[in-house]
């Protein structure tokens, strides 16, 4: 049998249902691989030990009552330390949060704990979420459990970093550039990107987004799961989506169930990159290897993408980031007329992009890529170029193939596919159709069957 941290989330809550573990052992079990493991990652950066043993021991004696609580009674989770708590601490990495504790909970953490879920604690972010490693002034670096001296990425990397070590079964990030695919690709998760607006940023802390302040990312970013299983992230999305009361625009649109289809009934694009865009050799050919794999089962397979311009379209995205929230500092009251025509003329261009995708996406029900241009990085400043198969190139393309879904609004889903020559995950990245989050989990159920289960670190990795 399976070690009880091995187990996925879902797997877990089974066993605690069919009382082949109780919850206390289950959580005592994580605490102590935590205790073995954190100091070298560096994952999870708070902790509310005393309330999870105490939630822990209540899901025991309910339990007892034969009164479960939802789905994932007595599951011990972590929160990507972005999603506000009551009572515990939410920095986002930033040093003047680093001793901001919320009131309440925000909707990820209370649909959470609501269903079941046992918080441990929340994991590390770069401050206010931007940048692709994770790393900040209040506590430090986070390492990939593969390989310490790479990055876990960002800005989920500590929520990566504490589910592929098996510290957590999984973690609730958050996706404005790539921040939940990035990270699950390099360290070997799954993740999931849902569509814009299906699930709530109601206590989601980020860039302007700060306490004080009002709500300006309103689009382009999302929460979602990083998972060991599939399985695990469609509990998590079910979870999650829909309307709370709060984010006012959500529409009420639950998550449903749609069935896993079959391989040969699949119509598939795919793009080894985009245009513009370099990409290490193996991840190429990683995403080339599986497109002609699910040809030869019978799948419908095509190396197509839409007809744009790239670089205006990334362009456009990062001007648009940094308008919509690229600092903390209070908004003004009377913002300058140029800025409004530039924030107006970039949506339109988003417009333009989203209409473009939802026509090409017709034809298509996945769209095949690599989700960044390289496997985890070493650590670095910053905005420091990055290697890519001995050239150096501008760290912003590490969020490219991303990015542009975070500006269509469509969902992303990250499958972990291979190890490269040095032993390094490679994950590739299913896009879908926008609102149709859960065709695309379903298509992606069935090109996992091709991709293969979550492969573990290595239980002392190296650092070379």
């Amino acid at each position: 049998m399976p070690a009880l941290h091995e187990l996925s989330a879902s797997a877990q809550a089974q066993g605690i249902a069919s009382r082949s573990f109780s919850a206390v052992e289950l959580l005592e079990a994580h605490l102590a691989r935590i205790e073995r493991l954190n100091p070298a990652l560096n994952a999870i950066v708070t902790f509310d030990l005393e309330t999870a043993r105490a939630v822990a021991r209540a899901a025991d004696e309910a339990l007892a009552r034969r009164a479960l609580v939802g789905p994932l009674h007595g599951v011990p989770f972590t929160l990507k330390d972005c999603h506000t708590t009551s009572g515990l601490r939410t920095t986002v990495g930033f040093p003047p949060l680093s001793n901001h504790v919320p009131t309440e909970d925000g909707t990820v953490a209370r649909r959470m704990k609501a269903a079941g879920g046992i918080l441990i604690g929340k994991t590390n972010v770069p401050p206010l979420l931007g940048g692709p490693y994770t790393d900040n002034p209040i506590f430090g670096r986070t390492n990939n459990p593969w390989n310490l001296s790479r990055t876990p990425g960002g800005s989920s990397g500590g929520a990566a970093a504490a589910v592929a070590a098996g510290l957590v079964p999984i973690d609730i990030g958050s996706d404005a550039l790539g921040s939940v695919r990035l990270p699950s690709h390099f360290c070997g998760l799954f993740g999931l990107k849902p569509s814009e607006r299906r699930v709530s940023l109601h206590g989601h802390l980020c860039f302007g987004d700060v306490p004080g302040n009002p709500r300006v990312w309103r689009s382009i970013c999302t929460v979602g799961p990083l998972a060991r299983s599939l399985e695990d992230l469609e509990l998590a999305f079910d979870i999650l989506s829909g309307a709370d009361g709060f984010d006012t625009e959500l529409p009420p649109l639950p998550a449903r169930r749609v069935p896993t289809p079959e391989l040969r009934s699949l119509r598939v694009a795919f793009a080894p990159t985009l245009p513009g865009v370099p990409v290490a050799r193996e991840l190429r050919e990683t995403v080339e290897a599986l497109a002609g794999t699910l040809s030869g089962l019978g799948a419908r397979v095509e190396e197509k993408l839409p007809a744009l311009d790239y670089d205006d379209v990334f362009q456009s995205a990062w001007q648009l980031i940094q308008l919509v929230g690229g600092s903390p500092d209070a908004m003004e009251e009377e913002p300058t007329p140029p800025r409004i025509v530039e924030f107006t003329r970039l949506f339109d261009r988003r417009d333009h992009l989203i209409r473009t995708f939802d026509r090409f996406m017709e034809d298509w029900d996945v769209l095949l890529l690599p989700a960044s241009i390289s496997t985890a990085f070493r650590h670095a400043a910053p905005r420091a170029p990055i290697e890519v198969d001995g050239a150096r190139v501008d760290y912003r393309h590490s969020a490219h193939h991303c990015l542009l879904f975070n500006l269509s609004g469509q969902p992303g889903v990250v499958l972990p596919s291979a190890l490269s020559s040095d032993g390094l995950p490679i994950g590739v990245q299913l896009v879908g159709r926008r609102w149709e989050d859960e065709r695309l989990l379903a298509a992606a159920r069935a090109i996992s069957e091709v991709t293969g289960p979550f492969r573990p670190p290595p239980e002392t990795p190296p650092l070379s």
